[in-house]
């Protein structure tokens, strides 16, 4: 998305500002530092997506334990057979079985409950909340922690059995299970530490305020990505420059993210700049156009959709509008008839408040991602200030109009933001206290309630 009116006036400056330090680079002789894009490397963020990579990867080391332990445990057996000592080795062996046994039973069953748990916490934070929130529960590293150590504890068990012997005779005997055993009592140890995390942190992302945090950190942390990035923010133009146009070929679905890196790669080997045409966060279908070509030749289709990520949901690292997103529906959703909440609307106000905050003195402008020797290859649209205050007040202010509580915290924040907003970006605050105005006065009748609930107030009603 283009960015407001403010754009070209920011972009200008910082431009300036740019170029003034590109000649006194020159100057001292010094080189461009070169562009990383690690922060927005989409790897990290698949595998965090992913609930399987965690359990395969425990599952793996479960397995090459139990390897390592068993061998271990033949070490053992044989330095006590030379030792003449094996009786007593033999002697542990049957209670190490029955306790490695009871453990590999057991465990199975306390992977159903923290499974079920899981399902049950999901369908009341979509029911509760939102269906977009869902995706914090997915990305819990507790959560895939406690899943995965219950999980390789019975994969580790269950092979510890595999290498029992079945004789109690020393000279037939090549091992006695102690390390194993040892090993399997630490795991299961572990697993009852996590699952106790693991129910603390369950019933913490249960109460609206937690999840409403949880939102807004990472809100936070993209949009540090997002400033870490603003030397490479240029002016944004009136319309993407002419050029040869690459359409999708992939399957349909939600643009969750782009390989920064490839495309950087793509469009030097091409000579080329790509101008992106869809946001992060567009639905594009098979034929949608996916990148402007400007200059050099125009790479195939297909080595454009390679570095496309879609998927059925958004995904907040390269999204600055996800977490608005985010908190505008747990909003809407606890103004709504059904739940009747405006509490939980109030604070999801406040860190909507905050997020604008923090964002109001940062340029919006196009994102300009440079190869190694720093010229421009990759251009990416992002939300205006103009668009972003838009998602962040239009529909709270239309479900909330009749919510004396929600409309006092939503003056509050519009009074507070336009006392801390740059001259040239008050526009669209003031046309949103307007219209909350107006919106007030058409859902409550009576002069002294309609004061009442235009009067500022950061707790909304105390």
């Amino acid at each position: 998305m283009s960015s407001g009116r403010d754009g070209g006036r920011d972009g200008g400056r910082d431009t300036g500002r740019r170029g003034s330090h590109g000649e006194n680079e020159k100057q001292h002789g010094t080189k461009r530092r070169r562009p990383r894009y690690r922060a927005l490397s989409p790897l990290r963020e698949h595998l965090r997506e992913a609930f399987w990579f965690a359990p395969l990867l425990t599952c793996v080391g479960a397995v090459l334990l139990a390897g390592l332990t068993d061998l271990l445990d033949r070490e053992i057996f044989a330095e006590a057979s030379a030792a003449q000592t094996a009786d007593t080795l033999l002697s542990f062996s049957s209670a190490a079985k029955s306790v490695v046994s009871t453990v590999s039973s057991a465990m199975l069953t306390f992977i159903g409950v923290v499974f079920s748990i899981s399902l049950v916490s999901l369908q009341m934070a979509a029911s509760q909340f939102s269906p977009r929130v869902l995706r914090l529960y997915v990305r819990s590293r507790l959560i895939k922690a406690t899943f995965a150590t219950c999980l390789a504890t019975f994969v580790y068990t269950l092979l510890v059995q595999l290498g029992y012997d079945d004789t109690d005779d020393p000279s037939r005997a090549v091992s006695v299970p102690v390390v194993s055993t040892i090993v399997a009592l630490a795991m299961v140890m572990l697993s009852l530490a996590l699952f106790v995390l693991y129910v603390q942190a369950t019933m913490r992302l249960l109460r609206v305020p937690h999840v409403i945090d949880r939102v807004t950190r990472e809100s936070l942390q993209v949009l540090q990505d997002y400033r870490w990035l603003a030397p490479e923010l240029g002016p944004t133009p009136g319309d993407v420059p002419s050029g040869p146009t690459l359409l999708h070929e992939g399957r349909g679905g939600v643009l969750r993210d782009v390989n920064i890196r490839w495309l950087i790669r793509v469009a030097r080997r091409h000579d080329a700049v790509l101008y992106q045409v869809p946001r992060i966060g567009d639905f594009i279908a098979p034929g949608t156009p996916t990148v402007v070509v400007v200059g050099g030749s125009a790479p195939r289709p297909r080595r454009i959709t390679t570095a496309l990520n879609v998927g059925v949901d958004r995904t907040m690292h390269q999204d600055l509008s996800f977490g608005f997103r985010q908190l505008v529906d747990i909003a809407i959703r606890a103004l709504s008839p059904a739940v009747n909440d405006p509490t939980t609307a109030v604070q999801a106000v406040d860190r909507i408040h905050q997020l604008l905050a923090v964002l109001a003195p940062v340029h919006l402008g196009e994102l300009r991602h440079r190869d190694k020797d720093g010229a421009v290859r990759l251009v990416q649209p992002v939300p205006g200030w103009e668009a972003t205050v838009d998602l962040a007040f239009t529909e709270v202010r239309i479900c909330g109009a009749g919510q004396p509580q929600v409309t006092r915290r939503l003056a509050a924040a519009l009074d507070d933001l336009l006392r801390i907003t740059p001259e040239q970006r008050r526009a669209p605050l003031l046309l949103q206290r307007q219209l909350l105005e107006r919106a007030v006065a058409a859902s409550v009748h009576d002069e002294d309630n309609r004061v009442f609930a235009l009067t500022p107030d950061r707790q909304g009603i105390g």
